[in-house]
Protein backbone atom coordinates (compact mmCIF):
# COMPACT_ATOMS: atom_id res chain seq x y z
CA UNK A 1 0.00 0.00 0.00
CA UNK A 2 1.49 3.53 -0.65
CA UNK A 3 0.53 6.62 1.02
CA UNK A 4 -1.46 9.33 -0.72
CA UNK A 5 1.99 11.17 -1.75
CA UNK A 6 3.67 8.36 -3.38
CA UNK A 7 0.02 7.48 -5.11
CA UNK A 8 0.32 10.88 -7.16
CA UNK A 9 3.83 10.62 -7.90
CA UNK A 10 3.00 6.63 -9.55
CA UNK A 11 -0.08 8.10 -11.09
CA UNK A 12 2.28 10.94 -12.20
CA UNK A 13 5.28 8.92 -13.78
CA UNK A 14 2.63 6.98 -15.59
CA UNK A 15 1.10 9.40 -16.84
CA UNK A 16 4.34 11.15 -18.44
CA UNK A 17 5.46 7.54 -19.68
CA UNK A 18 2.21 7.25 -21.44
CA UNK A 19 2.20 10.61 -22.84
CA UNK A 20 6.22 10.84 -23.63
CA UNK A 21 7.42 7.62 -23.43
CA UNK A 22 10.09 8.60 -21.13
CA UNK A 23 9.99 10.23 -17.54
CA UNK A 24 12.26 12.50 -16.43
CA UNK A 25 12.34 13.83 -12.13
CA UNK A 26 12.56 17.63 -13.65
CA UNK A 27 9.02 16.76 -15.37
CA UNK A 28 7.34 15.11 -12.42
CA UNK A 29 8.47 18.46 -10.08
CA UNK A 30 7.15 20.44 -12.52
CA UNK A 31 4.06 19.22 -12.61
CA UNK A 32 3.23 18.10 -9.35
CA UNK A 33 4.45 21.76 -8.21
CA UNK A 34 7.53 19.79 -5.43
CA UNK A 35 11.17 20.09 -5.57
CA UNK A 36 13.67 17.95 -7.39
CA UNK A 37 14.87 16.44 -3.76
CA UNK A 38 11.52 15.69 -2.92
CA UNK A 39 10.71 14.10 -6.61
CA UNK A 40 14.15 12.17 -5.96
CA UNK A 41 13.52 11.13 -2.82
CA UNK A 42 9.84 9.56 -3.49
CA UNK A 43 11.40 8.03 -6.74
CA UNK A 44 13.80 5.88 -4.74
CA UNK A 45 11.24 4.80 -2.56
CA UNK A 46 9.14 3.62 -5.97
CA UNK A 47 11.59 1.94 -6.82
CA UNK A 48 12.93 0.01 -3.74
CA UNK A 49 8.88 -1.08 -3.70
CA UNK A 50 9.65 -2.34 -7.05
CA UNK A 51 7.08 0.04 -9.16
CA UNK A 52 9.92 1.34 -11.02
CA UNK A 53 13.32 1.14 -12.17
CA UNK A 54 15.94 4.40 -12.04
CA UNK A 55 19.16 5.34 -11.87
CA UNK A 56 20.27 8.90 -11.06
CA UNK A 57 20.15 10.85 -14.11
CA UNK A 58 18.59 8.53 -16.39
CA UNK A 59 14.92 8.58 -17.17
CA UNK A 60 12.63 6.82 -14.72
CA UNK A 61 10.98 3.12 -16.12
CA UNK A 62 7.94 1.82 -14.70
CA UNK A 63 7.83 -1.82 -13.85
CA UNK A 64 4.77 -4.47 -14.25
CA UNK A 65 3.62 -3.70 -10.98
CA UNK A 66 3.96 0.18 -11.18
CA UNK A 67 2.53 -0.08 -14.75
CA UNK A 68 -0.51 -1.95 -13.56
CA UNK A 69 -0.85 0.06 -10.41
CA UNK A 70 -0.01 3.68 -12.35
CA UNK A 71 -2.98 2.76 -14.80
CA UNK A 72 -5.45 1.96 -11.77
CA UNK A 73 -4.50 5.42 -10.55
CA UNK A 74 -5.27 7.09 -13.86
CA UNK A 75 -8.35 5.36 -14.59
CA UNK A 76 -9.47 5.87 -10.72
CA UNK A 77 -8.58 9.56 -10.83
CA UNK A 78 -10.60 9.57 -14.39
CA UNK A 79 -14.19 7.60 -12.90
CA UNK A 80 -14.19 10.44 -10.00
CA UNK A 81 -14.28 13.46 -11.95
CA UNK A 82 -16.76 11.62 -14.40
CA UNK A 83 -18.65 11.03 -11.10
CA UNK A 84 -18.39 14.65 -10.04
CA UNK A 85 -19.83 16.13 -13.07
CA UNK A 86 -22.49 12.98 -13.37
CA UNK A 87 -24.07 13.94 -10.32
CA UNK A 88 -23.74 17.72 -11.09
CA UNK A 89 -21.57 18.79 -8.57
CA UNK A 90 -20.84 22.50 -9.65
CA UNK A 91 -17.21 21.92 -7.83
CA UNK A 92 -13.85 22.20 -9.69
CA UNK A 93 -13.72 18.03 -10.90
CA UNK A 94 -9.97 17.41 -10.57
CA UNK A 95 -9.71 19.13 -6.86
CA UNK A 96 -12.71 16.56 -5.57
CA UNK A 97 -11.44 13.54 -7.63
CA UNK A 98 -7.74 14.46 -5.74
CA UNK A 99 -9.34 14.95 -2.73
CA UNK A 100 -11.66 11.44 -2.75
CA UNK A 101 -9.01 9.20 -4.07
CA UNK A 102 -7.09 8.45 -1.97
CA UNK A 103 -8.70 7.95 0.89
CA UNK A 104 -11.60 4.84 -1.19
CA UNK A 105 -11.40 1.43 -0.81
CA UNK A 106 -11.35 -0.21 -4.18
CA UNK A 107 -14.50 -1.69 -3.65
CA UNK A 108 -16.30 1.96 -3.41
CA UNK A 109 -14.10 2.99 -6.75
CA UNK A 110 -16.00 -0.43 -8.26
CA UNK A 111 -19.11 0.41 -7.17
CA UNK A 112 -18.86 4.05 -8.15
CA UNK A 113 -17.08 2.96 -11.77
CA UNK A 114 -20.49 1.05 -12.33
CA UNK A 115 -22.76 3.81 -11.11
CA UNK A 116 -20.89 5.99 -13.79
CA UNK A 117 -21.39 3.89 -16.64
CA UNK A 118 -25.11 2.80 -15.62
CA UNK A 119 -26.13 6.27 -15.76
CA UNK A 120 -23.88 7.26 -19.10
CA UNK A 121 -25.63 4.37 -20.62
CA UNK A 122 -28.76 5.66 -19.04
CA UNK A 123 -29.05 9.12 -19.55
CA UNK A 124 -32.63 9.53 -18.51
CA UNK A 125 -31.78 8.18 -15.52
CA UNK A 126 -28.92 10.76 -14.96
CA UNK A 127 -31.61 13.63 -15.61
CA UNK A 128 -34.16 12.05 -12.86
CA UNK A 129 -31.50 12.62 -10.50
CA UNK A 130 -30.70 15.73 -11.70
CA UNK A 131 -33.64 16.74 -11.11
CA UNK A 132 -34.68 15.61 -7.81
CA UNK A 133 -31.35 17.14 -7.13
CA UNK A 134 -32.01 20.66 -7.92
CA UNK A 135 -35.58 20.37 -6.09
CA UNK A 136 -34.24 19.11 -3.15
CA UNK A 137 -31.55 21.53 -2.49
Amino acid sequence: MLSPSLEDYLEEIYRFSKELGFVRTTDIAEKLNVSLPSVTKAVKRLNKKNYLNHEPYKNIKLTQKGKKLGAFLVRRNKTLQEFVEIIGSKSNKADEAEAMEHYLSKDTVSAITSLVEFLKKEPQLQKKLLEFRNKNN
